[in-house]
């Protein structure tokens, strides 16, 4: 099978290609000023229209803005008063629990996003604070009161720091924790949030830093883990998802 050619530009060569070449431009020039020249015709004839449907655009984007604006505010002043009940948060499924626990940091202060998926690497939701770091936190939703046991701290453990570059992590539960996760938690560095502590952070309202004693991030600590460039906004809130 013969190989197509391809199509190449190349200078003019001789006097008659140079005389095509130079009618070709002149062609193309005069035509783009008639173009112009009857653009602008239609504009100063029809400037009304023109002026008032630019005006009708700046409007619906200023009103657009202004509703987006006044959606967050209104966002962050309910988050900022949230409390959830033990019961009600008992009654959600596995995703609801890791977005209330989203919502719990945003109104704790953090930049938080709900990350939980197939391969997540034991984090479901990533929060950011300007004075605490990151913190990575890995939700254990139960109705049947099970006990979160050691080999999900080993998990945290493994990928907390390694993969997502954070400064603190936490396991948290509307059930509780075997004896020996708790132990080596507190041990490796691994924070654990149980019902009992649940309940002081999303009823009684306490920060899940002051909760925890998180410490400040360091300037070392900054040094050796610096925040990903790459690292997105949170998003906004998705529609329906309302646990206030």
């Amino acid at each position: 099978m013969a190989r197509r050619r391809r199509l190449l530009l190349r200078r003019p060569r001789g006097p008659v290609e140079l005389l095509a070449a130079g009618a070709l431009t002149l062609a193309a020039t005069a035509w783009l000023l008639q173009a112009a020249t009857t653009a602008a015709r239609a504009a100063v004839r029809h400037w009304p229209v023109l002026a008032l449907t630019a005006l009708t655009a700046a409007l619906v984007a200023a009103a657009w803005w202004l509703r987006r604006r006044a959606a967050a505010r209104t966002r962050t002043q309910r988050l900022a008063t949230l409390r959830l009940s033990l019961p009600g948060i008992d009654t959600l499924n596995d995703q609801e629990f890791e977005f209330v626990l989203r919502d719990l940091l945003v109104r704790d202060g953090w930049t938080a996003r709900q990350v939980g998926r197939q391969g997540d690497q034991a984090a479901d939701v990533i929060g950011d604070h300007p004075r605490l770091g990151r913190i990575v936190v890995q939700a254990k939703h139960t109705t049947t009161a099970r006990k979160v046991s050691s080999h999900v701290m080993y998990q945290v453990k493994g990928t907390a720091g390694p993969v997502h570059h954070a400064d603190s992590a936490v396991v948290v539960t509307n059930g509780s924790f075997t004896r020996d996760a708790r132990a080596w938690g507190d041990k490796h560095h691994i924070h654990w949030v149980d019902r009992d502590r649940l309940r002081a952070w999303a009823e009684h309202g306490i920060a899940l830093h002051d909760l925890l004693h998180l410490p400040a991030r360091t300037a070392a600590r900054r040094a050796r883990h610096p925040r990903p460039p790459d690292t997105p906004r949170v998003p906004e809130r998705e529609e329906g998802r309302s646990h206030a």
